[in-house]
C-alpha cells in the first residue's frame, strides 16, 4: 500500500488563500441600520411636537392655583350652520338653550369669524387664565375654514397691538 502525497499539500499556494476582504455584506448592514435610524428619528421628531399635559388627580386640593381660578374646557365645533361653542360640558348657544342653534351662526351664508372672536373675548374676560381650546370641524368642510377659525380664536387686534386669547390650540377629529 503506497502513500501518495497530494500536490496541494506539497506545494501550498499562498496567493490563493490570501484574498481581499469582502466588505459588501458589512456595508449592506450598515446602510440598513442608517436608514432605520433616520426613519425612526423622523417619526420621533414628529411625535415630539405634540404638546401633552398629564391630568391632575386628587380633586380640588390637588391643583396648584388659588381657589378663585376657574377651570374651563373650551371647545369650538365648526359646522355648516356656524360655530358651536361648548364650555365644560355646557353648550353656549346663540339663541336660548337650544343645542341645535349655533353660538355664532352663519352671516350671509359665510362664517362669522368676527363674531367668533367677539365670543372668545367674552369668554376670555370670564376665564382670564385659560389659554387652551379644542377645535373640531365637519369632515366635509374646507381646511381653510379651520385655519381661519383658529386665527379668530388665538388673538385679536386692538389699537395697542395684538392681544392673545386662546393660543394653546388642540385639534379634534372631525364629525362625519
Amino acid at each position: 500500500m503506497a502513500f501518495y502525497a497530494s500536490r496541494r499539500k506539497t506545494h501550498p499556494r499562498e496567493e490563493d488563500e490570501i484574498g481581499e476582504l469582502n466588505i459588501v455584506p458589512y456595508l449592506d448592514i450598515m446602510m440598513n441600520l442608517i436608514m432605520f435610524m433616520l426613519l425612526t428619528m423622523t417619526a420621533l421628531i414628529t411625535l415630539g411636537v405634540v404638546n401633552v399635559s398629564a391630568p391632575s388627580y386628587g380633586g380640588p386640593g390637588a391643583s396648584s392655583g388659588s381657589g378663585d381660578d376657574k377651570k374651563l374646557l373650551l371647545t369650538v365645533a365648526i359646522s355648516h350652520k356656524g360655530f358651536f361653542v361648548a364650555a365644560t360640558g355646557a353648550v353656549l348657544s346663540g339663541a336660548g338653550n337650544d343645542p341645535n342653534v349655533p353660538t355664532v351662526p352663519l352671516k350671509g351664508g359665510d362664517f362669522d369669524y368676527d363674531g367668533l372672536t367677539q365670543k372668545m373675548i367674552e369668554i376670555k374676560r370670564q376665564f382670564p387664565r385659560n389659554t387652551a381650546i379644542i377645535l373640531t370641524e365637519d369632515s366635509d368642510l374646507p381646511y381653510q375654514d379651520l385655519v381661519k377659525a383658529m386665527d379668530a380664536t388665538r388673538e385679536y387686534s386692538t389699537p395697542e397691538g395684538k392681544q392673545p386669547l386662546f393660543f394653546d390650540v388642540s385639534l379634534a377629529a372631525g364629525v362625519q
